[in-house]
């Protein structure tokens, strides 16, 4: 049997196993998607490990799952059906995460830890692993398959002491889409008011924008185990809006922020004050996991600060102190069951005022430090 004809004969065994995966039904999951590919990749690994190899370096430690169907690998027929395949497996993920309308490829191969670099290039054989279902802090092992077809079952926190090549998505990706479909889907629920305009009037003289940067900041606990990979950490600001009583979250991509007990500086913008009202606002930090359905995040947590907000007859009586109600609401709807495989809650900074400087400020939860300061920008000459 030539080198082709096995080829086609993998890709074929491929389609056949990941077919019923992606029929349609109810039951399948985007833990299932990853399970069944990696199994059948751990299968076929001496055919795939030229062009992991070749992709998979100190520079880069993934390869997205197109990559291993290189036109050059394979008979036509068996590239047709691989990449529908994969398309599918792709498609069915970012369906599950919403993110269908703004987001191409997303399912790759990656090293699980530098560290096991050394060892795969210098010919030890890997293990083929998944993130399992639920949330981590439910894990008791992890399911990984070796290239002689056997299963594994591996410590959730105890790195293996061989290499781990982990089916997953492309976390940056993957959180970036997600990011900017909870961006639309917020918009479309609370749009902007339009300004009628009965006579022409002169265009108004640009004013400094009010900003509250990130200088530095440290987490001690990324919440991630080690199959996960590097932290995708994002921002919820909550607060009120200054003109209508409406809620005001906006969703900050923190995407420097991958690893604790590590200290980072990004002199980043978080909080734009002319969004919010008394000139007060929270931060809710939270880490994405995969499975997170986006679209019904942001549709969840309007729903949750506009209910607060509808209860309470005067905001002004209370002032700043609804954003507390706000955060707090939202952070004990966080474990309920509406976040698909539960993105996890980091920390939380409770009231941060306009103009005000936070050097090394804590958390509430004591797990983020972090140092926040005014920043005007004025308008550009």
């Amino acid at each position: 049997m030539n080198k082709k004809t096995l080829i086609s004969l993998l890709f074929a065994g491929l389609t056949q196993v990941l077919a019923p995966a992606f029929a349609g039904s109810a039951d399948n999951t985007v833990v299932e998607i990853k399970r069944d590919t990696a199994k059948q990749l751990s299968q076929q690994y001496e055919l795939i490990a030229p062009t992991l190899h070749r992709s998979i370096n100190s520079y880069s430690l993934s390869a997205s799952l197109s990559s291993l169907t290189e036109p050059q690998t394979r008979s036509a027929r068996s590239k047709r059906s691989i990449d529908s395949q994969l398309y599918s497996a792709d498609r069915a993920l970012r369906e599950a995460q919403g993110v269908e309308e703004v987001a191409d490829q997303l399912l790759e191969v990656r090293l699980a830890d530098p560290s096991m670099l050394a060892r795969w290039q210098a010919g030890q054989s890997p293990l083929f692993a998944f993130e399992p279902a639920g949330d981590e802090q439910t894990w008791t092992q992890i399911e990984a398959f070796d290239i002689e077809g056997n299963t594994h079952w591996l410590d959730v926190y105890q790195m293996p002491d061989r290499p781990v090549l982990v089916v997953d998505t492309n976390g940056k990706a993957s959180l970036k889409a997600g990011l900017e479909v909870m961006r639309r889907t917020l918009a479309e629920q609370n749009p902007a008011p339009r300004v009628r305009r009965s006579a022409p009037m002169m265009a108004a003289e640009p004013q400094p924008i009010h900003t509250t940067v990130l200088k530095t900041i440290r987490l001690e606990d990324d919440k991630e185990p080690w199959i996960s990979g590097a932290a995708e950490v994002y921002a919820i600001v909550t607060g009120v809006n200054p003109s209508r009583d409406e809620p005001t979250l906006d969703i900050v991509d923190m995407p420097y922020l991958d690893y604790d007990k590590t200290t980072y500086h990004p002199n980043q913008v978080m909080i734009h004050w002319d969004r919010y009202r008394w000139g007060a606002a929270d931060v809710i930090l939270m880490e994405q996991d995969d499975g997170t359905n986006y679209k019904e995040l942001a549709l969840k947590l309007n729903e949750i600060a506009s209910d607060i907000i509808a209860a309470i007859p005067d905001l002004e009586v209370q002032a700043y102190g609804v954003i507390t109600k706000i955060t707090g609401k939202i952070i004990e709807a966080i474990p309920d069951g509406w976040l698909t495989n539960d993105d996890d809650f980091v920390d939380v900074y409770y009231t941060l005022l306009k103009d005000r400087t936070y050097q090394d400020h804590v958390g509430a939860g004591g797990n983020a430090t972090a140092t926040w300061e005014p920043l005007v920008i004025e308008p550009t000459q």
